[in-house]
């Protein structure tokens, strides 16, 4: 008997190394082989991962690989089941409260803070390739609803809590859909963030699109002194130029979003009396104090702890192949601009909380640790076998959403009436891709487009 119970906490403490993106390897080679209708099958096989503490990344992959297939209704209804059931578990403390005496991998993953805007974003753009302005803005107030949670959510100065790309999407729409004046509004929200938030924390500049479509709506809108302000900011005259087929807003995603993995720091624990313990890591220069209820036997406190190995999650950047993109159409090519970077942001938004992840990985330790030395006291076998499962149960969350774009990039180009072909060109260090499009111009009319480029390194 004994026997089995080792040889079943040895097989708990192998399994417990592999990350979330190893566990979902067949549907992850063919989605990153833009294999999307073999990735599809994947997941429609697999119905058991619907009912799964993962069912958030079921939801939101179904969504994304119909959106990629063009079934656009059914990408919104996947994402908005993610997006409610993200929601409700966001909300769920009792959730919450388990990640801090649990391996977190054992509890439901609501989805990352940036995530949830995500799937706002394709819902976004799915109802701009169906012509529904009204449904996509009402998907920009959702998102820009969340982005004011996050400024209460964490305590940097320095925080994540406003998207310029977001309020560009919005003006966008609004663009698109004849309210100069709201769109005006959102354009210049969008350019004070990039101008300040995004150039310090992602060093992203403002698009050079976004500097035209904010003078351009400010002409239409009415606003002469407006105008003329941002002129002088510029440097250069705007000069309107109607289409006569109407317009193109052309958004590449590029290459694929980071994959979480995990790191370890080995603390050496200090007791100096009366339940005041230090978990301290010299060369990093980390001390943090826990209290813990004291007691005066020994054989059941957690005082002499000689070290402790504490797991946190990380992000792996996926490096696009890709660096540069550009349309031509009818002749005249237009730089896809770089205007969201998912990448940096996963990273920013992962480094905000890693005070508290550093908490809850020590407050989680501390707790099976000591229940190991009740267990060493009845049983030196049994303690072991504590010690196992602790050792295997010490990993961290690398759950995340995987089929995300790396970054996000968009040009707005005209139109003629009738027939347009439209080539995109991809460029990198070490490979170039091309593709060709058609659109049928009408006056007056904005089209959406968005197009993905797979190609990136392999994290593992």
């Amino acid at each position: 008997m004994l026997n089995r119970y080792l040889y079943i906490a040895v097989l708990f403490v192998l399994s417990g190394c592999a990350s979330y993106y190893e566990f979902n390897y067949e549907f992850n080679k063919n989605f990153e082989k833009g294999n999307i209708n073999a990735a599809q099958d994947v997941l429609e096989k697999n119905k058991k991962i619907e009912k799964s503490k993962t069912r958030f990344l079921y939801y939101a992959n179904r969504g994304v690989v119909s959106h990629l297939l063009g079934n656009y209704t059914e990408s919104n209804n996947w994402l908005e089941q993610a997006y409610i059931f993200g929601e409700d578990h966001r909300k769920n403390y009792l959730n919450f409260a388990g990640s801090y005496f649990l391996n977190p991998n054992l509890i439901v993953y609501p989805g990352e803070d940036h995530e949830h805007l995500m799937l706002l974003y394709y819902k976004a753009l799915n109802f701009l390739k169906m012509g529904q302005y009204d449904n996509a803005l009402v998907e920009c107030r959702r998102l820009n609803n969340r982005l004011y949670e996050l400024g209460d959510k964490y305590i940097s100065k320095n925080k994540y809590q406003k998207d310029a790309f977001v309020h560009n999407l919005m003006g966008i729409i609004y663009d698109a859909n004849g309210d100069f004046n709201n769109a005006f509004i959102a354009y210049r929200n969008a350019y004070e963030i990039y101008e300040n938030e995004y150039r310090t924390m992602f060093e992203l500049s403002v698009p050079e699109q976004l500097k035209d479509d904010l003078m351009r709506t400010a002409k239409l809108a009415g606003f002469p002194e407006e105008l003329d302000q941002y002129e002088e900011k510029f440097g250069y005259k705007y000069v309107h130029e109607p289409s006569e087929g109407g317009e193109l807003v052309f958004f590449w995603h590029n290459g694929l979003a980071p994959i979480k993995d995990q790191w370890s720091i080995t603390f050496v624990t200090l007791d100096e009396g009366g339940g005041n313990l230090f978990f301290q890591n010299d060369d990093l220069g980390l001390n943090f104090p826990f209290y813990y209820n004291y007691d005066d036997d020994d054989d059941v406190s957690i005082t002499d702890l000689s070290g402790t190995r504490v797991a946190f999650p990380k992000y792996v950047e996926r490096e696009p192949y890709f660096n540069y993109g550009d349309i031509e159409v009818n002749g005249n090519y237009y730089t896809l601009e770089k205007a969201e970077d998912i990448n940096a942001i996963a990273f920013k938004t992962l480094n905000e909380r890693m005070l508290q992840e550093l908490g809850k990985g020590l407050l989680r330790v501390a707790l099976k640790k000591a229940i190991e030395k009740k267990a060493r006291k009845k049983s030196e076998t049994l303690g072991f076998l504590v010690s196992a499962f602790n050792l295997a149960s010490e990993q961290a969350d690398t759950r995340n959403w995987q089929t995300l774009p790396h970054s996000i990039h968009y040009a707005r180009a005209p139109l003629k009436t009738g027939e347009n072909v439209i080539e995109i060109y991809t460029d990198g260090p070490r490979s170039e891709a091309s593709e060709t499009f058609t659109f049928t111009g009408k006056k007056g009319v904005t089209q959406f487009h968005s197009y993905q480029s797979l190609e990136s390194e392999v994290a593992f």
